[in-house]
């Protein structure tokens, strides 16, 4: 199954993504959507896009550490300055980021794999199987999921992981060890509850890409979801306001 890049966060109110457009000059193939795009198709943002609007503290903290671990280990060049230390530094943090988010989506995609069609791949069966007996223990296996299911609603659209049997939930591969102190954070929770129907248990389901099989399975209250969802209105109002998309 061929899983499409999510730089283009953008939908068209009949529900289709709409990850590309092509360039000016077609012979230069497709370019990501943007947000001028956006504005002269009447694309739907996705999701996602509201909520970058918001600070999320855990992946800031995650690239902070990430940029002080490489300047800690980095070997520092004969007579290199300083700024061009830290500006290696910094590219070489982005390059470990780089490797964490591909190795993220690869797991990510060979879940879905197996949820669409029973397609298991050998060098993620760690990961997957042991995804598939958390989701069970949560949810218990009644029902057909929905896997990647397209949401359109008024004003934004996304697709939610897995979704059925009034349950929506949310698959997050990120790395942790069995002592983790805190994964899940607010635009987790507001995330679900924009994806979720009236009603529906939300739930993340952590994945560990450097601990092959551990899961952490977070469910939100409803208290907690109406407090997201909320939130994910306010993001929306400040996302419309500043980029002058019509509604």
């Amino acid at each position: 199954m061929i899983h499409p890049a999510e730089w283009g966060h953008w939908y068209s109110k009949d529900g289709k993504p709409a990850y590309e457009v092509p360039y000016a000059d077609p012979s230069k193939g497709m370019r990501p959507v943007n947000l001028s795009d956006a504005r002269k198709l009447g694309l739907l943002p996705s999701v996602t896009t509201i909520i970058q609007e918001a600070s999320k503290p855990g992946l800031e903290r995650w690239k902070v550490t990430q940029g002080i671990l490489s300047a800690l280990t980095l070997p520092r060049l004969p007579d290199e300055t300083l700024d061009n230390f830290a500006e290696r530094a910094q590219k070489d943090s982005q390059e470990q980021a780089r490797k964490a988010a591909e190795k993220g989506t690869a797991i990510h995609a060979a879940i879905q794999d197996y949820y669409h069609g029973g397609t298991l791949h050998t060098e993620m069966i760690g990961y997957v199987l042991e995804t598939v007996k958390a989701v069970d223990k949560l949810a218990g296996t009644n029902f057909k999921w929905t896997v990647e299911g397209t949401i359109i609603r008024p004003d934004y659209g996304g697709k939610c992981d897995l979704h059925g049997g009034g349950f929506t939930l949310d698959f997050k591969s990120k790395e942790f060890g069995p002592d983790f102190k805190k994964l899940a954070w607010d635009e987790h929770c507001i995330q679900l509850a924009a994806y979720r129907e009236p009603g529906d248990r939300c739930a993340n389901v952590f994945i560990s890409v450097n601990n092959p099989g551990l899961i952490h399975v977070h469910e939100w209250k409803e208290d907690e979801l109406q407090r997201g969802w909320l939130m994910f209105e306010a993001l929306k109002s400040y996302f419309y306001a500043r980029t002058g998309l019509k509604r």
